[in-house]
């Protein structure tokens, strides 16, 4: 009788959400009935109160073994560029979940309501299954990035220091690899939401380090600066895209405070104290996701100089198993994003009008993906992108 009470009273018992690990992030939470949670994502906000976008949630539910859970998720409108929007949350992007935080899979049968917005999906746990992590999209935090480190730097070819740190007192890493004659820089994480963004820089990182032929012939004929983690505040506090000053750090760099933007500063020495000091770039990479789009894009060139560059990386690129762009044609950047208004340029922008880098920035969709089966995502996936964007990057350049 005493093992029946105990077994019913334990079955009784409600899930608890918890997001008290690094990156994890939500807001209000409503227990609208057994095993049912009405969830508030945050968002977040720039400088001046304006921008809002909730494209990040990552949370955990505790105490649901052999039960089904069911989240409403919540206050999903918001602004980009002051255009107002539904948010970035919709029927196309669905969460993820993890029963080990290690593999990730996505929820395909969540229900969007486009009137809230709002959207609901159940998670399902076995008996054997006590809690369950969930996120916009499988999380890459500051811990994965140190054990990268920490594997990579014992190898001669590479060089790991830091340009500085942010307001939180987090270092901002620079990795050198090769010894060649070109150039490349490469840049992930602007954003912190954008943990894609990471695993394909994870996965460049990877190749460039290992003894494959290709990786050791590119090591031999270009060096690679990268900037992996360009927001560890952000990524750390479970932000979105704005750091702690509420500041873009892919926007702003047509002005400088480094008081405000510490985390662009950093950048900014780095690149342009290597070009100070003589050396040369060939090209600038910036990796991004977002919802239903992909595309690559050049910098503002009136000149059309770089654009061969960019149509044969465009080329290279889509060959391959994990580039497929909205459009056939690669697009050129605007000079700035918003016309008229200061700190509105973005890194792309902001070198090229500086310094007349040639950059180009990456837009990778998190929704369905047409080369994988019209399945979202994984971090495999994302990987592999990061060795085929290398790849077809140093091909470019040897045309």
């Amino acid at each position: 009788m005493i093992l029946l009470l105990l077994l019913f009273a334990t079955a009784a018992q409600a899930a608890t959400i918890h997001t008290d690990f690094e990156g994890g992030r939500m807001g209000r939470v409503e227990e609208v009935a057994k095993d049912h949670f009405r969830l508030h994502v945050i968002g977040q906000t720039d400088q001046a109160g304006r921008n809002r976008q909730a494209s990040w949630y990552y949370f955990r539910a505790d105490g649901a073994r052999g039960r089904t859970l069911t989240f409403d998720l919540v206050d999903l409108a918001g602004e980009y560029n002051y255009q107002p929007n539904r948010g970035a949350i919709t029927r196309d992007t669905p969460p993820y979940i993890s029963f080990d935080q290690k593999s990730w899979q996505a929820i395909d049968d969540a229900q969007y309501d486009e009137t809230g917005p709002s959207m609901r999906f159940r998670v399902s746990l076995g008996t054997k299954q006590d809690r369950v992590w969930i996120a916009h999209v499988p999380p890459y935090t500051n811990a994965n990035l140190q054990v990268l480190l920490r594997d990579v730097s014992r190898l001669p070819y590479v060089r790991v220091e830091s340009l500085g740190q942010t307001p939180q007192k987090r270092d901002i890493p620079l990795l050198t690899i090769g010894e060649g004659k070109k150039v490349i820089w490469l840049m992930f994480r602007q954003h912190a939401w954008e943990a894609g963004s990471s695993w394909t820089g994870e996965g460049a990182i990877r190749f460039l380090t290992s003894n494959e032929p290709e990786a050791v012939a590119i090591r031999k004929g270009v060096i690679v600066k990268i900037m992996p983690m360009c927001d560890p505040d952000g990524v750390a506090n479970g932000g979105v895209r704005f750091n702690a000053a509420g500041y873009d750090l892919n926007r702003n760099w047509d002005i400088d405070d480094p008081a405000k933007m510490p985390e662009i500063a950093a950048q900014k020495k780095a690149i342009y104290g290597w070009l100070d000091a003589g050396n040369r770039i060939d090209a600038f990479v910036t990796v991004h996701n977002t919802e239903t789009n992909e595309y690559l894009a050049g910098p503002p060139d009136r000149t059309k100089k770089t654009r061969p560059l960019l149509e044969r990386f465009h080329e290279y690129w889509m060959a391959g198993k994990t580039f497929a762009p909205s459009s056939p044609e690669p697009r050129v950047e605007p000079e700035t994003t918003t016309s008229g208004m200061a700190g509105r340029m973005n890194v792309v922008q902001g070198l090229y009008a500086a310094r007349q880098v040639p950059g180009f920035l990456i837009e990778m969709r998190i929704a369905k993906h047409p080369k994988l089966g019209g399945a979202r995502p994984n971090i495999a996936d994302r990987m592999l992108a990061g060795r085929e964007m290398v790849t077809a990057l140093w091909k470019a350049l040897n045309d």
